[in-house]
């Protein structure tokens, strides 16, 4: 395994600041990320990478948010994404990792469509929150493929429909600067757009079989990591910037009482009751957290080692667990900063910019805190829900 430095976390702290004002990750912190090799994580090990258990993203991803949640999203969706594109058919993955790991944001809502042409499809669409779009090497988006994508969109099965994803070099899409936002700012997550590009049939995987861990690519290699099913994978890592955000926060807090002074009372804060009951609060809730994100983890892991297909409602479990750790993390972030005073709003200080980011966390499509639990619910008790729900 390759472990994360204190001194790569303590680099993107100090850019963190930059990274907001540019709207993406600064260039020095890219050239960190390809030399450390962590982007060979979950890279297959035919191609050189580390092959490692899918869990071991999660630390890292975790711990880089200790430094800045922007750049811990960003890189963190980076080495997942070559654990996606190892799901792909065989000749894919030889193309795109002719040369090792790559950058390869993806924006996975099916807002593009794919119409069927010799050998493959010619694909045009629109896509939002291409995180990471500006170093991307490759791009990898979701799309509605078939024989009716040049009709009207729907996603239904009558018109002979499907999703899939479907992966271009990063000069095949244009980029639109629209990532005006208050929080992960340095995420750089612009719209891309491409217009009757040629995406070659191997470039192609089903989403229905990324949901289920059944892509081409959990086959080639001989390793447990590549039959994680894609939508408990995506939320647990994409729950690591908002835990570990947390955890520094209430760091920070900590560290704070022993150096604020009220206004006015003249009391040391960490005399106050009130100020160490919340901090006992806060580390609390983390440990359970904590608990919770083990307890998932290993729940999967246990079924795709032993070879099992996981059904739906496990699937729906570690959604709904994903988004009760962004959902409780946020709420850590938020009674804290109430206790922090009104110094804690400067831009200089790193509070804010934590909650500003797990405040955007909080709004992904995998964290919808109702809808997640409603689904969770329905399959626990055999409700049928759709066939497109994400889990």
């Amino acid at each position: 395994m390759l472990p994360i430095s204190d001194e790569f976390v303590a680099c993107l702290a100090q850019r963190a600041a930059e990274a907001e004002d540019l709207r993406r990750l600064p260039d020095a912190t890219i050239a960190d990320f390809r030399a450390s090799g962590m982007g060979r994580l979950l890279l297959p090990a035919r191609y050189g990478g580390e092959q490692a258990p899918f869990p071991a993203i999660l630390e890292p991803v975790r711990m880089m948010a200790h430094g800045c949640v922007s750049s811990s999203w960003t890189l963190g969706f980076y080495i997942l994404h070559n654990w996606m594109l190892a799901l792909f058919d065989e000749r894919a993955q030889d193309e795109v990792f002719a040369d090792g790991p790559v950058l390869c944001p993806a924006p996975l809502a099916p807002t593009g469509r794919g119409v069927p042409v010799d050998g493959g499809v010619l694909l045009s669409g629109r896509w939002s929150w291409a995180t990471g779009i500006m170093a991307a090497d490759w791009v990898m988006v979701g799309a509605l493929c078939g024989a009716g994508a040049a009709g009207p969109a729907t996603s239904g099965s009558d018109d002979g429909l499907y999703p899939a994803l479907a992966l271009l070099p990063a000069e095949a899409v244009t980029v639109e600067d629209v990532w005006h936002t208050d929080g992960m700012r340095g995420t750089g997550s612009h719209d891309v757009v491409v217009t009757d590009a040629f995406v070659p049939g191997h470039r192609l995987v089903k989403v229905t079989d990324i949901y289920g861990g059944t892509a081409p690519g959990a086959a080639l290699h001989d390793a447990t990591a590549y039959r994680w099913p894609m939508v408990p994978a995506l939320a647990l890592l994409a729950a690591m910037p908002a835990l570990g955000a947390a955890e520094y926060v209430a760091d920070l807090f900590a560290t704070r009482l022993g150096e604020r002074v009220l206004a006015y009372s003249g009391v040391v804060q960490k005399q106050q009751p009130a100020a160490q009951i919340r901090l006992g609060d806060a580390r609390v809730r983390l440990r359970a957290l904590h608990g919770l994100l083990g307890d998932t983890v290993a729940m999967i892991e246990t079924m795709v080692t032993e070879g099992a297909r996981i059904p739906r409602a496990v699937r729906a479990q570690a959604r709904v667990a994903a988004a009760h750790i962004v959902h409780e993390s946020r709420a850590v972030i938020a009674d804290l900063l109430e206790s922090s005073g009104a110094s804690a709003h400067f831009l200089h200080n790193p509070l804010q910019r934590a909650k500003r980011d797990v405040d955007v966390i909080s709004g992904h499509v995998v964290f919808d805190y109702d809808v997640s639990r409603e689904l969770a619910g329905a399959l626990e008790i055999g409700v049928p829900i759709s066939p497109f729900a994400m889990v």
